[in-house]
């Protein structure tokens, strides 16, 4: 047995243990008197306590229960707080785009609970995130900014993948936050994919299995229900479901044998909840229906071929990826449900009489088919609800908010984020490695990049550095200003440390580059992000791939460069097939 079959073991032993809780079978004491109140805590089995509150359920009540609502400003919006007070709703989602003041979340979540609890049945929200690790990080402030999933493919330990899973929930649960969507199983099978990139483990399907069901396991243990994603696989694309709907040209035996590989290793584990993601395959499901959209692929595949109980989520039905095939968000909630999803997300909170409600509504009142899909979506809900919080390690309704400041990072989250960087640092060119200069004090260095965390870590290995900065996003005209500056501000310098981590850095670096190596100067390149912006770069005497912008993996490719350890980290990418 190689390591890999003794990992993949190991894992499956460990998630299946760690998520066995999530998905047990009550057996019925008692039959539930219509007449006897009850609510989400009430003391009956859980199969049958699920079954009467939904049966009590309004069409109101059943289709909130399957709504989830994001809210975009540094607190939840008065009109987010009415649909959990007023309506019930059955989950939010916590974006990234104010999430600073993590205190602030912490006490965002607790008011909304204990406006859920306050509800005719007390069902309790899920409050989902996306803390993927690396680039995907919806939650800031002083939570942890790792490596990513890239970086530990590179390392291929799979402890390194349970333990990234294990601290990011550790995080996450610290503030109320009872389920993230992460992992992301999509293969690195595309190289000018600008949306999924680092988020994928590796290219290989059975690697990216093990590594994911690792990731999921260790955020279980911390009590964070996990989510893969994106489902049937959103890797070998290059478009984002965000702005359009991104078409994947494949067959089904490459889908079954490639993109669904990894999602049935989770599967066989009991992975709690499965995402859908907007992608179409032509070849597949003729026309462009995404399969977030379709019961081919959500029930015919993934419930009846592949055997998955759990939760199916939609990605985000604000996304064009969603909206393009219906014309209307309205209809393609319709769509979802009617697919085989269970959670409809929505990145914004909708309008009290938004046609998304109203037209539901409505049809749940005089179509009986889809009165029945909405109210099957609510039992799974509601059932997987009582499953986790009456479980063995849920995550606190109410946060501690006292104790977000010492919970936030988590403890020996840096000592080990720290290691794992340094575990995935891969040395793809080494003419001149590691770079210790002889007199530290005359050898001229500047150190050129986007990131003010690299110069800093620049400066700790070689003080006398100075340095060039460069936006982000540059048009062309100014891609080639930058390129002029550049050869201009070097011409004093002996060695150049290039940091790229885009398509901006590697158009400026090639650009400037070879004009450079003409003059006789050491060129070094630290790779971040995406490594095959650089994996054509003759022209450099060393290459590092360090896979984020992560300040551990600055501090680890820099450590690497100046000698400290020699980097063990392999490419996860299949540089022979690339395209």
């Amino acid at each position: 047995m190689t390591s890999l079959d003794k990992g993949r073991l190991a894992v499956h032993k460990v998630f299946a243990g760690a998520l066995t809780f999530f998905f047990f079978i009550c057996v019925p004491l008692a039959a539930i008197s219509e007449t006897e109140k009850i609510d989400f805590w009430s003391d009956y089995p859980n199969e049958e306590l699920a079954d009467a509150i939904c049966l009590r359920m309004s069409e109101e009540e059943l289709f909130a229960q399957i709504l989830m609502f994001g809210w975009a400003g540094q607190e939840p919006s008065p009109l987010l707080i009415r649909w959990v007070e007023e309506r019930e709703l059955g989950s939010v989602k916590v974006f990234g785009w104010n999430t600073d003041d993590i205190v602030l979340v912490a006490k965002s979540v607790t008011r909304l609970q204990e406006k859920a609890q306050a509800g005719r049945f007390k069902i309790p929200l899920y409050v989902a995130t996306d803390q993927e690790g690396g680039s995907i990080r919806h939650v800031k402030g002083r939570t942890s900014d790792t490596p990513g999933n890239l970086a530990i493919g590179a390392a291929a330990y799979p402890a390194d993948a349970w333990y990234s899973g294990y601290y990011i929930a550790q995080e996450l649960r610290a503030l109320g936050i009872n389920m993230n969507f992460a992992p992301t199983l999509d293969l690195y099978t595309n190289f000018n994919s600008t949306v999924i990139g680092t988020r994928s483990f590796d290219f290989d399907p059975d690697f990216t299995g093990v590594m994911g069901a690792s990731f999921a396991a260790g955020s279980m243990t911390a009590g964070v229900i996990p989510t893969a994603k994106h489902f049937p696989g959103h890797g070998d694309t290059g478009a984002d479901s965000h702005g359009k709907l991104p078409v994947i040209d494949i067959d089904l035996k490459t889908l079954e044998s490639r993109e669904l590989v990894p999602f049935q290793y989770l599967i066989k584990g009991n992975i709690p909840a499965i995402m859908s993601g907007h992608l179409n395959f032509p070849h597949i499901l003729p026309g462009n229906k995404p399969a977030s959209l379709s019961s081919f692929f959500l029930t015919d595949i993934l419930r009846s071929k592949m055997g998955f109980k759990g939760l199916i989520i939609t990605d985000d039905m604000m996304m064009n990826g969603a909206t393009s095939y219906t014309g209307a968000v309205s209809a393609a909630v319709s769509l979802a449900v009617e697919a085989g999803n269970d959670i409809v997300i929505s990145s914004t909170t909708a309008q009290w009489e938004d046609a998304l409600w109203r037209n539901n509504i409505d049809r749940m009142k005089t179509d009986v088919r889809f009165k029945k899909n909405v109210f099957n979506a609510a039992r799974r809900v509601v059932l997987s609800k009582l499953n986790y919080f009456k479980g063995e390690n849920p995550v606190p309704l109410f946060p501690d908010i006292h104790a977000v400041n010492a919970s936030v990072p988590a403890p020996d989250a840096e000592t080990f984020f720290t290691a794992q960087a340094a575990r995935s640092i891969t040395l793809y060119k080494s003419e001149q490695f590691p770079y210790v200069p002889q007199n530290a004090a005359n050898d001229r260095i500047l150190a050129v990049g986007q990131f003010q965390d690299f110069f800093r870590e620049t400066s700790q290995r070689y003080p006398h550095a100075r340095y060039f900065f460069f936006a982000y996003s540059l048009d062309s005209e100014q891609i080639r200003e930058k390129a002029e500056d550049l050869v201009y501000a070097a011409r004093n310098f002996d060695t150049i440390i290039l940091c790229v981590a885009n398509d901006t850095a590697r158009k400026i670096v090639s650009l400037s580059a070879p004009r450079l190596s003409g003059q006789g100067k050491k060129l070094i390149v630290i790779s971040v992000l995406e490594p095959v912006h650089v994996l054509d770069f003759s022209w450099a005497d060393t290459i590092l791939l360090a896979y984020s912008y992560s300040v551990f993996s600055f501090r680890a490719a820099l450590s690497a460069l100046a000698g400290d350890f020699a980097p063990q980290g392999r490419l996860p990418l299949n540089i022979r097939e690339r395209r």
